[in-house]
């Protein structure tokens, strides 16, 4: 269904005098821009048997920024007009000073569609969306009488934007974001465990709400729910843990990814700063970050200061050749922008974040991985985590993980932790499997209070060494 679309050069701005301003903040200045934005989203949440949460929130801006040297004067606001351009030419100008820079070319253009430019808001009614989360409810329950409470999230948005350069290019893109979560708690002789499924991405809510999808999300929650019922207490130690494809790839992410930002290693804060060309990963690690598939979570056509996003290496069979860029720390480290310059929102500056980061498939069939395991985790579902970009380490929560002994995957185990460094366990990797996953749309990644959509991804692999935390010593 067509929607209003947002064009502020027709009802706010003018083109030329908003080309004319930005002209005059980055005169003198190395880069700049001037990004327009218009987000509208929704949330309904159904819990305990209600509707708990029915919102909209609609808001628009500009960002206006002018870059020299390390400096970035950034000045914004919730008016799109200009007399509050005028007013944010003269903050984003302190960054200029005395000038004597020269505005780098804008990036190169590009005619890719990733995904649909719809309102994934409009694809059904709002009786619709309530009607899908009474059912899920009512699913749920009806599967197994352990359970005792259901939570249903359907959330879409849609974020348009424009961004407008110093010699006149003018970039646009319209993202639509949609997600279906679901949460089972099961209750057996006084236990409580609980259980979540999530899916999502840049495309409408048609395939979230079709029957067939919730139900099995819904199933794969209260599986995961009835698993934690039956969980044992972690053991605790250093061993080999295996971790499952897809969703485990958020350690990835965390451990690695955040290491791999051109800011961090430029700034010379982490733990992979100055290792371009070594070997930082065991052979046969392959490691990208992936801006172009289709309809993912953490695609983008361009990113958020116009530059196309790409289908960037990062590790290459253990070889660092590559930290992901905006244009600022490309341009500061000599190096070309990758197409990873994000924003929050209008609000924001752009910096170095992820899109996709995923590793490439190896060859080991997943069940022989499993059956080499002697004795430690199996670990095949996260939670939250925390990461020390410095150092790399992390610690990170199972949500689903299994004790395995001599080969053989035995009890569920609750509490399990996973502890240690990005490079280290990217060393310790002995054995990547032929099974490559994405998780399925559920990604948000924070950095420095920013939070973006983005997408991970593995094979599983087996990692010697790592530190288990858990209550059975």
């Amino acid at each position: 269904m067509p929607h209003d679309r947002f064009r502020p050069f027709e009802t706010a701005l003018e083109q030329d005098s908003a080309l004319s301003l930005l002209r005059e903040a980055t005169t003198g200045a190395d880069d700049g821009e001037l990004f327009l934005e218009r987000r509208r989203s929704e949330v309904i949440a159904f819990d305990d048997g209600r509707i708990k949460t029915a919102s909209y929130d609609a808001s628009e801006g500009f960002g206006l920024r002018a870059v020299r040297g390390e400096t970035a004067g950034y000045a914004h606001s919730t008016e799109i007009s200009e007399n509050a351009l005028r007013r944010a030419v003269q903050t984003a100008r302190l960054a200029v000073g005395d000038g004597g820079g020269t505005i780098a070319a804008a990036p190169q253009l590009t005619n890719a569609r990733l995904y649909t430019d719809e309102d994934p808001m409009a694809d059904a009614a709002f009786p619709v969306k309530v009607d899908t989360l009474r059912e899920i409810d009512a699913f749920a329950r009806g599967l197994d009488a352990r359970v005792v409470q259901v939570s249903a999230t359907l959330a879409a948005s849609l974020q348009e934007v424009y961004i407008l350069r110093p010699d006149g290019t003018l970039v646009s893109d319209t993202r639509p974001m949609s997600r279906l979560n679901v949460s089972v708690i099961v209750e057996e002789n006084g236990r409580r465990e609980s259980g979540g499924s999530g899916s999502g991405g840049r495309a409408g809510l048609t395939g979230l709400i079709a029957d067939s999808h919730w139900q099995d999300a819904t199933r794969e929650a209260l599986r995961i729910a009835l698993v934690n019922l039956e969980a044992v207490a972690a053991p605790a130690g250093v061993m080999d843990v295996v971790l499952g494809n897809g969703w485990p790839g958020i350690l990835l992410h965390e451990a690695v990814g955040h290491g791999l930002e051109g800011d961090f290693n430029r700034k010379k804060t982490s733990a992979f700063s100055g290792l371009m060309g070594q070997r930082v990963a065991a052979p046969g690690v392959t490691v990208l970050d992936d801006g172009t598939i289709p309809d993912r979570r953490g695609s983008i056509t361009v990113d958020d200061e116009g530059t196309p996003s790409g289908k960037n290496v990062l590790i290459d069979d253990g070889i660092l050749v590559e930290y992901m860029q905006d244009r600022q720390n490309a341009r500061l480290m000599g190096v070309p922008a990758t197409g990873n310059g994000r924003r929050e929102s209008y609000a924001h500056a752009p910096m170095p974040r992820m899109t996709n980061t995923y590793m490439l498939s190896g060859t080991a069939a997943p069940a022989d991985i499993v059956a080499d395991l002697k004795d430690g985790i199996y670990a095949v579902g996260f939670g939250g985590g925390q990461v020390d970009i410095t150092n790399g380490k992390f610690v990170f929560s199972c949500t689903e993980a299994y004790q395995v002994k001599n080969g053989k995957v035995g009890a569920p185990v609750k509490g399990a932790t996973l502890i240690g460094d990005g490079p280290t366990a990217m060393r310790k990797i002995r054995a990547i499997g032929n099974d490559m996953e994405l998780d399925p749309g559920i990604g948000n990644c924070g950095k420095a209070g920013q939070w973006v959509p983005v997408g991970v991804g593995q094979p599983t692999l087996m990692i010697g060494g790592l530190t288990v935390g858990g209550s059975q010593s």
